[in-house]
């Protein structure tokens, strides 16, 4: 008879599954990537995976929802180490700029999750706009803090330079919002 599983082997065995699906889905799209495929980038076996996720929705769901603590996570600790309000504003930008020059960038992962499921996926739809909410209320809560009303198109800038960046390659389109948002900083 098997030992029985321990917390700990089942919080590893979980870790290891996200970590192979967030992999798998950015890198190539969540319908391209089948589950033997994230059953073999992670070492487990079919039914152990669907012990811990029904479905593959559910793992998707599970894959952004833990992305999006990691990273908002980041851009927080990033832009809260620079002690001017205005310039906590254009550092996001500045993060963004880093961000989408790191190998393997390929755009807002919510994004193309909704672009693949979107309208299919309630779940997904539900988890794609809880990120935007939330990234939304991280930068308006920076641009409030600097004493200017121009939130929505910081936000705008910040989510146009996302998608700019992911469809040119290029870096730059995170300098030319840091550029339009400073702007908007100094007329408010």
């Amino acid at each position: 008879m098997p030992a029985p599983i321990t917390e700990e082997r089942n919080r590893l065995d979980r870790e290891a599954l996200l970590d192979a699906a967030e992999r798998l889905f950015y890198e190539r799209g969540v319908q391209a990537v089948g589950m033997d495929e994230v059953r073999t980038a992670s070492g487990l076996p079919l039914k152990r995976i669907y012990r811990f996720f029904a479905a593959k929705e559910d793992l998707v769901v599970a894959v952004l929802r833990r992305r999006d603590r990691r990273w908002r996570g980041e851009l927080a600790a990033y832009v809260d180490r620079v002690p001017d309000p205005r310039g906590r504003v254009l550092a996001v930008f500045d993060w963004l700029g880093e961000w989408f020059a790191r190998p393997g960038f390929r755009g807002c992962a919510w994004i193309n999750a909704y672009g693949e499921l979107g309208s299919s996926s309630e779940a997904v739809l539900a988890e794609v706009r809880s990120h935007k909410r939330a990234f939304h209320g991280q930068i308006a809560a920076w641009v409030h803090a600097a004493g200017t009303p121009a939130a929505e198109p910081v936000c705008l800038l910040a989510e146009g330079a996302i998608v700019t960046a992911a469809v040119s390659g290029d870096p730059a389109p995170a300098r030319h919002a840091r550029a339009a948002a400073a702007t908007l900083l100094a007329n408010p």
